[in-house]
């Protein structure tokens, strides 16, 4: 079957050739969308907290990247952490009369309902940071989370090689949760049988990441490092409960505890300058937002998509249940790298 050339916005400074594998927009012919038409159309894009930096930032950036992109997005719409909100969301966008829909999906079951009601109505989604388990999406735009928990257990298990570490869970009820504990899990088990594992299911909470720490620490004083999968929520209560417990040493202090986290927010990056942590995985939120109306728009307008290598140094893989998922990179951010000026924290803001 043909394949054409991605359609790219000359904002965004991407490759005009075709690109190479398959990982191009594959032409179909089977025409517009249903409710696209092929002439765009309002979108509406739903935010699942706004309690994170994280998410601030994403949600700093999608009418930025919708306007690179020539989307035209509706004002987003915010969850607050809750999956049933979530649906009434979609159901109010969908009401009214949205082209297109990009969400960041709370709960990678529930997120079903929501993708269901789009089908029916010929409204294409992308979703957003977490894929969910089944249901229609044009594309998942998300990092590879298993790298993640890889990424964090590679760097906490090659400075300590024994001793206890904590992993401050995000929602087991998200894949992202899931993944991210999992590879952290199986990582240290098969790389580092000297460190014992601890965990907090913490929810993507702060008071449940504050609370469990606190707990722990009481019963675990000899802890040796954390990996928080959430910076934007955890940082904050992790820091307090550590100094609560006269526990908050420098990097370089034989009595520091190794930090890794997730995000890459600026908050992060201060942690790390001063020492309070040692690094960071930094997930693109610029990129997330970019990446999520580029697709929606290609897929307002019928095209659809390949597994393969893209032009913007990502991967185009099909995930078990069939969906497809852009892997964008999301580098580890260390006492070494954390003042480059390509890193989205470095720039948010300025």
């Amino acid at each position: 079957m043909k394949r054409t050339t991605l359609a790219a916005a000359a904002a965004l400074t991407l490759s005009t050739a075709l690109l190479t594998g398959c990982g191009s927009t594959k032409d179909t012919g089977a025409g517009p969308a249903a409710g696209g038409g092929g002439q765009g159309g309002r979108v509406g894009v739903g935010l699942p907290l706004l309690t994170s930096p994280f998410w601030q930032a994403y949600n700093n950036y999608v009418p930025t990247m919708a306007k690179e992109q020539g989307v035209d997005a509706l004002p987003t719409v915010n969850s607050n952490s809750d999956p049933t909100q979530q649906i009434t969301d979609i159901n109010n966008l969908l009401n009214q009369n949205v082209r297109g829909l990009v969400v960041a999906p709370l709960d990678s079951a529930a997120i079903v309902a929501g993708l269901n009601q789009a089908e029916r109505k010929g409204v294409p989604v992308v979703a957003v940071d977490v894929a969910p388990e089944k249901g229609k999406v044009a594309m998942v735009v998300r990092a590879d989370n298993r790298a993640y928990g890889e990424k964090a257990c590679a760097f906490l298990g090659d400075k300590l090689r024994k001793g206890k570490v904590v992993q401050i869970q995000g929602d087991l009820a998200s894949v992202n949760g899931r993944d991210r504990s999992q590879a952290f899990r199986d990582c240290m088990k098969s790389r580092y049988p000297g460190i014992k594992v601890l965990e907090i299911p913490a929810e993507w909470k702060a008071e449940k990441a504050a609370s469990g720490l606190d707990g722990l620490l009481n019963a675990n004083p000899d802890l040796k490092g954390v990996y928080m999968q959430a910076g934007g929520v955890y940082l904050a209560p992790t820091l307090q409960a550590l100094r609560g417990k006269n526990l908050l040493f420098p990097a370089g202090d034989p009595r520091h505890i190794a930090i890794v986290s997730n995000d890459g927010i600026p908050q992060e990056f201060a942690a790390i300058r001063k020492g309070e942590i040692d690094a960071t995985v930094s997930q693109p939120a610029d990129a997330y937002a970019r990446w999520g109306m580029y697709y929606i728009k290609q897929a307002m307008a019928g095209k659809t998509f390949q597994p393969g290598k893209t032009d913007h140094g990502s991967e185009i893989v099909r995930l078990p249940g069939g969906i497809l998922e852009d892997q964008l990179p999301a580098p580890l951010v260390t006492r070494e790298n954390v003042d480059d000026r390509s890193l989205w924290g470095n720039t948010v803001g300025r």
